[in-house]
């Protein structure tokens, strides 16, 4: 099984020369249950996810801004803005002192690989990992985008996003799990999935090809159901 690179090892071991592009998962969520009509939308962040977020953003080196990029759904909001808060707990200001650091949502780190919405939701009620599984297999799926021609574009978008020194971008698991499928070969079960605050991290240097890799700010990427 593929390990994930600890935050702190990455910034540690990262060119300073180039630019780092974060693709994450939100922290720990309350848990979402099978009669939520709107599959979680309104789930927020438990105290220990905020904690942990806020010790992510503890790590990011001190020098060099910041932007953030999250999904519309709050805990996706939430996770960025306690992330930064961590940055400056740091002694890192990104902008004038006592300003308050902006979380642009995207609608398409909601559903940036969602083609057809009522399949899509028909997904989620028949069995949520069980479905992306069966995506992540054969690359296609009536409710999805052909992966990996989608997985590209994703890496595209964050590109043409933000241009900052760091850039992070915060959304959902549905998400990463075929971006680290498609950029990492990581495979994954209905058993085996991905932990929170975990993704991938892009540095981009000056000049030379992107490095990618597998990132967690927990003790391990991997959850066990």
């Amino acid at each position: 099984m593929t390990d994930f690179l600890p935050a702190s090892d990455f910034f540690a071991q990262a060119d300073w020369n180039s630019k780092i592009y974060l693709l994450l998962r939100h922290a720990e969520r309350n848990h979402i249950t099978p009669q939520d009509k709107d599959f979680g939308a309104h789930v927020g962040l438990t105290e220990r996810g905020r904690r942990q977020a806020i010790s992510l953003g503890r790590v990011f080196p001190a020098f060099g801004e910041a932007t953030y990029f999250s999904s519309p759904v709050g805990r996706c909001i939430e996770t960025a803005q306690c992330i930064a808060e961590g940055r400056k707990l740091a002694g890192y200001v990104n902008g004038a002192a006592g300003s308050a650091v902006k979380v642009t949502p995207l609608d398409a780190l909601g559903d940036f690989f969602v083609r057809d919405v009522p399949a899509y939701e028909q997904t989620l009620r028949e069995g949520f990992y069980e479905g992306i599984c069966k995506w992540l297999e054969s690359g296609v799926h009536d409710a999805f985008y052909p992966l990996h021609e989608r997985a590209e574009q994703m890496r595209e978008m964050m590109l043409e996003k933000a241009s900052s020194r760091f850039n992070v971008f915060v959304t959902h698991d549905a998400w990463i799990v075929p971006c680290l499928s498609h950029f990492c070969g990581l495979k994954f079960d209905p058993k085996c999935w991905m932990n929170f605050l975990t993704g991938l991290a892009f540095e981009v240097p000056e000049k030379g090809e992107v490095k990618i890799m597998p990132v967690t700010a927990l003790e391990t990427g991997w959850l066990h159901f």
